[in-house]
């Protein structure tokens, strides 16, 4: 992993945890009654993305490391499908938020995939 010290170094991590807060913000105003429900899951999927890039990185080989990007990268797609649930239950009261969200999952997926794929040359 070339000079890399700490996974917090890692730009794939970084924009987890980006992901994670504007979840957070965007969950905010989702119907009480969701609490346990639509909320739970986006933050509990959100919050796996930057833990599993973390767990990863601390198993110091490439092989495991990959298995939790891909796990990651799993995650991603359970998030966009669940905002897309919650949007169409008109869950979602922030556009601009959801649709932010949804480009950094895309520019989350296609950096865990180039870092995956740089793992495994």
């Amino acid at each position: 992993m070339g000079g890399v010290k700490s996974y917090k170094e890692l730009l794939i991590w970084q924009k987890g945890i980006k992901i994670v807060v504007l979840i957070y913000k965007l969950t905010k105003d989702f119907p009480k009654e969701e609490i346990y429900a639509l909320t739970s899951q986006l933050k509990r999927a959100s919050v796996s993305v930057p833990s599993n890039i973390a767990e990863g990185f601390g198993r110091q080989t490439d092989k495991s490391f990959n298995h939790f990007l891909n796990i990651s990268r799993g995650s991603l797609n359970e998030i966009e499908t669940q905002l897309i649930i919650a949007k169409e239950l008109e869950f979602v009261l922030d556009d601009n938020l959801f649709n932010e969200i949804l480009l950094l999952i895309e520019e989350e997926s296609k950096m865990i995939n180039a870092f995956s794929k740089k793992l495994k040359d």
